[in-house]
């Protein structure tokens, strides 16, 4: 048994949060065959009661904790030309020291990296395997906020989407190869970054099949008599507070004309106080942390997406597909999901159109849309089977498909 060096921006367990959940399923298939030495940080005090269950999968475990005021006041302080603030987010002399020691190791002949964040603690070590996962363009998402945002900000986030571009294709040039979440992303990349076409390529995320059942049974979390909207995610993420305040604001109150009962369910962790707020407007309720998402997704007459910001893939969708339950999403949010539109899932970008499709789908108007979602997901998006891809990539070299995907 191989050992391999596993570096993560988070602690890849428990998998409850987007990042975390492809995270954790990439550990996990990796230790089926690897000895894991595992170095990441901590950002959520909650995560520390949760060790118990990685150590026993880890040879090694460094946990480093990493808290957000101070990160943000150190990436600051280490501010140079040139250099995104995300790297001075996430440095940290002590895991530079611990996997410099790693490295020192020859044992460690296998380095997978997960998220550009982290990449350049290993950026320079040579050993005849390394594979770096940027999940997603992330500099994109800093030029987007940019887009949308005033000054100063605007000139901030413009500048981290310049800088974090430069050092991604930098990181995907040093390592021998790199691994995006969707073909979309991948796409995209290599259009910023032609060079790295040879050596980049797409894992799919997956969803656990068992755990988001549509057989399985909860009990039900809303009172009787209305029509329950839900949207699932953390909301101390500025997507996730936008696309809650769109859909609150402006798209509820117009469907709660055609439909007073109409109530909107935000729920998730970390809510900000912005968030809260909406939940002074008619039919819209905060829920905040729960201990499990599913009694709501299960019992939703809809689910919805409505991110106008998105990357990657959104696991909140492919739970909800694979729940058999009728989604409505934006197309960025749909960005990534190999489904079909109007069949497995409703896209919309405006108000009407979402208006629209969510009346559609509580008049009974698409009645197997949930069966056609369960059906697509078990297709595409199995975890067992897009992961088999990681075990060729630390073979004697990548195998791709004509497409470009790893096989």
């Amino acid at each position: 048994m191989n050992d391999l060096l596993f570096l993560a921006h988070r602690v890849p367990y428990p998998p409850d949060k987007g990042d975390k959940i492809r995270a954790w399923h990439m550990f996990r298939h990796l230790a089926q065959s690897h000895r894991m030495h595992l170095g990441c940080f901590i950002d959520d005090p909650a995560d520390w009661q949760h060790l118990a269950a990685l150590r026993g999968m880890c040879a090694d475990l460094a946990c480093f904790p990493l808290h957000p005021r101070t990160a943000k006041l150190k990436a600051l302080l280490r501010w140079r030309p040139g250099q995104p603030l995300s790297l001075g987010y996430f440095h940290d002399p002590r895991l530079q020291r611990w996997v410099d020691n790693k490295l020192t190791n020859p044992a460690i002949q296998r380095i997978f990296v997960f998220s550009s964040a982290v990449a350049h603690y290993a950026m320079h070590a040579a050993v005849p395997h390394r594979v770096l996962d940027l999940v997603d363009v992330d500099s994109e998402k800093w030029t987007s906020y940019a887009a949308k945002a005033r000054l100063p900000m605007r000139v901030i986030w413009a500048r981290e989407g310049r800088t974090l571009l430069e050092f991604e294709r930098r990181a995907a040039a040093a390592y021998d190869f790199s691994l995006f979440v969707s073909e979309s992303e991948w796409r995209r990349f290599v259009e910023l970054a032609p060079e790295s076409v040879a050596n980049t390529s797409w894992i799919a995320n997956g969803v656990d099949l068992d755990s988001f059942s549509p057989h399985l049974r909860f009990p039900p979390p809303f009172e009787p008599c209305g029509a329950d909207i839900v949207f699932t995610a953390r909301m101390d993420y500025r997507p996730n507070i936008d696309a809650a305040q769109w859909f609150a604001c402006e798209i509820l109150p117009v469907l709660q004309t055609h439909r007073p009962a109409a109530r909107f369910w935000i729920v998730g962790s970390a809510p900000t106080p912005e968030v809260r707020q909406l939940a002074t407007r008619t039919g819209v309720h905060v829920t905040g942390r729960v201990p499990d998402t599913r009694p709501y997704i299960a019992h939703a007459d809809v689910v919805v997406a409505p991110l106008r910001i998105a990357r990657g893939i959104q696991n909140k969708i492919l739970e909800a597909m694979a729940m058999a339950r009728p989604v409505v999403a934006t197309p960025d949010a749909f960005a990534g999901v190999q489904a079909q539109p109007g069949r497995d899932i409703l896209l919309a970008s405006r108000v009407d159109d979402t208006v629209h499709h969510i009346s559609n789908v509580l008049d009974g108007r698409y009645p197997a849309l949930g069966a056609a979602a369960r059906r697509a997901v078990e297709a595409a998006h199995q975890w067992p089977v897009n992961l088999h891809a990681l075990d060729r990539l630390f073979g004697d070299a990548p195998v791709l498909t004509p497409a470009g995907q790893a096989a």
